[in-house]
């Protein structure tokens, strides 16, 4: 990409996001407007009561232990008289129609818009994380909307959105509220995506399955040292979560941000993606996105082209079918090749798709099926 065009292609992205953040509002039909603080609760029922008043969390790993009074990890749960309480139900902090391939989803309704949501608060501490002041935030630290799940369903339809989807900060965390959104997006003929870090236990990931289309999980590198020093998480819970939805036939995408000095160790990368393709198949995309200094990890540079150029070699090697590399406008590695007749069958720019050269699902070059949802 030329300077010329780079600057061409930043400019139309400004323009569409926008534009796009004007249409985001909901209007005062659905919501009371953005207020700061607890708006709604809703009784959760993924806890389990101990003595003394106490409750345990059963909705991801974690499983805090929590005292009256007291809430978990995540900071949007809280233990009131023994009852185990979602303090964001309804009340997101952040609501954008964006272009599918942000997500990212290379292998969904590529050059659609997905009506993204988020509340505040996660099960992760990340240092690195791109969304920390609202990850990092408890409910009454940030300004949200009143806005129920028909409402959201409403206004992704008036937008013109093909999907709806759970992202920026962990989805799991808002649980209750993801799975009534997504119960009444299906019934509107609508897609339901996930961008998660996979940090959920089997059973509610299961039944969330049942409504769920399609899910970008973040294996965010493949040692326990690293989840538990930069991620306050563990490795081994992500990796079952990824088996289930593929279990659960819900269509699967991978990120890996690529982090200097923390997981670009091309030999942890290499076993990363024979997992990949042992446990989930060579069909599962992966995109190795590129790291900004952001949050806790400002005094390390942005990854290198060659680093991630080098991993996207390992995947290939390996026998990784669809891999891509994220954050470089302009990389070939932003297209879709075909893994058959090698021919670009989806071109990409940024978040701008250009030519499809599929058919019914397959390349329309050789008629090889390439893995997706594409109507």
């Amino acid at each position: 990409m030329t300077r010329r065009e780079a600057l061409k292609f930043c400019g139309k992205s400004l323009c569409f996001f926008a534009a796009t953040s004007f249409l985001s509002l909901p209007s005062t039909s659905n919501a009371q407007g953005m207020k700061k603080g607890l708006i709604k609760t809703k009784l959760s029922p993924l806890y389990t009561s101990l003595k003394g008043g106490d409750v345990r969390c059963e909705l991801c790993p974690h499983q805090c232990r929590v005292s009256k009074g007291k809430r978990g990890i995540c900071r949007v749960r809280e233990n009131r008289d023994g009852k185990y309480y979602s303090l964001v139900y309804g009340n997101p902090c952040a609501i954008h129609p964006d272009p599918i391939e942000k997500k990212p989803f290379f292998h969904v309704l590529p050059g659609t818009i997905s009506y993204s949501l988020a509340t505040a608060g996660c099960n992760f501490q990340c240092k690195f994380c791109q969304n920390w002041e609202i990850s990092q935030a408890s409910p009454e630290d940030v300004f949200s909307f009143d806005f129920p799940p028909e409402a959201i369903v409403k206004k992704a339809k008036e937008v013109g959105a093909h999907s709806i989807a759970y992202t920026y900060v962990e989805p799991t965390i808002f649980y209750e509220y993801m799975l009534d959104i997504a119960l009444l997006t299906k019934k509107a003929g609508l897609l339901n995506v996930t961008h998660s870090n996979g940090f959920i236990n089997p059973a509610p990931l299961r039944n969330l399955s049942k409504v769920l289309d399609a899910a970008n999980i973040d294996l965010k590198g493949f040692s326990e040292s690293f989840y538990r020093e930069l991620c306050g998480g563990d490795l081994l819970p992500v990796l079952e979560a990824l088996k289930i939805l593929k279990t659960e036939k819900v269509h699967l995408e991978i990120t890996n941000l690529v982090i200097p000095t923390k997981n670009d160790d091309i030999s942890m990368v290499r076993e990363m993606c024979i997992w990949i393709k042992k446990e989930l198949g060579p069909e599962t995309p992966i995109h190795f996105s590129r790291f900004y200094p952001l949050y806790k990890l400002r005094t390390l540079p942005p990854t290198p082209v060659s680093t991630l150029e080098k991993a996207r070699a390992v995947a290939s090697d390996v026998g990784l079918e669809y891999v891509y590399i994220g954050n470089i406008p302009g990389h070939e590695a932003e297209h879709t090749f075909c893994p058959k007749c090698k021919k670009r069958i989806i071109q990409r720019t940024g978040y701008m798709v250009g030519e499809v050269n599929l058919k019914a699902g397959k390349c329309k070059f050789c008629g090889k099926p390439i893995p997706g949802i594409w109507a």
